[in-house]
């Protein structure tokens, strides 16, 4: 137990997505996109944990070569969420069972989608 004055985390309800980071890169990406996008971010976070699966404007699978990221031997298809308004930071992820996994944060367009 951590004690008093740490940070309480934001607990998500039975039917909502946990999230966790799946490379060191996301979680970097997460803190650069926090210190410049927060209140989007924050929004990313609300739909991620609610409604991964829902394909829209700024929330839909990735096509091609990057549709699909293998992990333990699994493929599970690659999701591409657009968390700001101008729609340059990107939020690459998979989903496993009740389990955003986060895969790539970027700030900004990544190259690769070009």
């Amino acid at each position: 137990m951590a004690g008093a004055h740490s940070k309480v985390e934001r607990p998500t309800k039975k039917s909502e997505y946990e999230i966790r980071f799946a490379s060191v890169q996301a979680q970097k990406g997460w803190v650069d996109l926090r210190a410049t996008n927060r209140n989007a971010l924050v929004d990313a976070w609300d739909f991620l944990t609610r409604t991964p699966l829902d394909v829209t404007l700024t929330n839909y699978p990735l096509k091609g070569a990057l549709g699909i990221v293998t992990r333990g031997g699994a493929e599970y298809v690659r999701w591409q969420h657009k968390p700001t308004r101008q729609g340059d930071a990107r939020i690459w992820f998979y989903v496993e069972a009740q389990v955003v996994h986060l895969e790539q944060v970027h700030t900004h367009h990544p190259n690769a989608t070009k």
